[in-house]
Parts: C-alpha cells; structure tokens; sequence
C-alpha cells in the first residue's frame, strides 16, 4: 500500500461520516478510499426519502474517484459512528466495488466502539465472475 495507513484512512471515514445526510434512518455512514496514485477520496450516505434512491457512502466515495479519472483503487475504509459495532458494507456496494478493486485489496470497517473489522474485498465478495466475463483489459 501508499505511504496512508488503513489508520489514517478509517479516520478520513469517520470524518467523512459526519456530512452525512441520513434523516430517516438517522444512521451516517462514511467511506474512504485510497486510489492507486495515493488519492483518497472520501463519500457518505446520502438518503431520500424514496429509500431504492439513497446512495451508500461506500458508493459515494467511489464515484468522486471515478469522475475525476481514477479506475483502480487499492484499499477502503467505512465508519459508522451510529452503531458501537462494525458493519460491512451492503451488497450493492459490494458488487460495485469488485468492480474497481482486486480481490486482495484492504478493507477495514468499524463503528463508535473500538472493534475494527479487517478484511479484503475478495472475502467480502468471494467467488466474482465479473472479471472472468470482463476478460484482458
């Protein structure tokens, strides 16, 4: 990995969390994500009240990167400060991120306690087609 840490990275997450808009389920969530030139870039949830229309914070870091040109992202942290206990990110997410980041690539998640979850897209999302389809790039 770059020269951030996944400590250093997990604090972008939290305080990406606190410009979360989450006024229904009152539970902010917030992501960073670490490209590979060193970039990182940071998102949060963002609901609506059509809840099929909020945007994970997960998915919210990722589109800040690919809009500005990044394609490949090597490590990722989510907060959620809301819950003392960590929580992966969705299944949505999930996919979408697969998309973007090697199964080996770090991923850390924790909530307000001090639990931390470490782990790596591949365990999150084992057993991804997605590049076997996809084929040389």
């Amino acid at each position: 990995m770059t020269e951030i840490t996944m400590d250093a990275l997990f604090q972008e997450a939290q305080k990406a969390a606190c410009f979360a808009y989450a006024p229904y389920s009152r539970f902010r969530v917030g992501a960073a994500l670490l490209a590979e030139d060193g970039t990182v870039y940071t998102g949060c949830n963002v609901e609506n009240r059509s809840f099929g229309l909020s945007l994970c914070a997960e998915r919210s870091a990722l589109v800040q990167g690919v809009s500005k040109g990044s394609r490949i992202f090597i490590a990722l942290a989510i907060a959620s400060p809301d819950s003392v206990s960590p929580v992966g990110p969705c299944g949505a997410c999930r996919q979408v991120l697969s998309e973007f980041m090697a199964p080996e690539a770090p991923v850390r998640f924790g909530g307000s306690g001090h639990e931390r979850v470490d782990t790596t897209i591949g365990f999150l999302y084992p057993y991804d087609s997605l590049h076997d389809l996809a084929g040389p790039a």
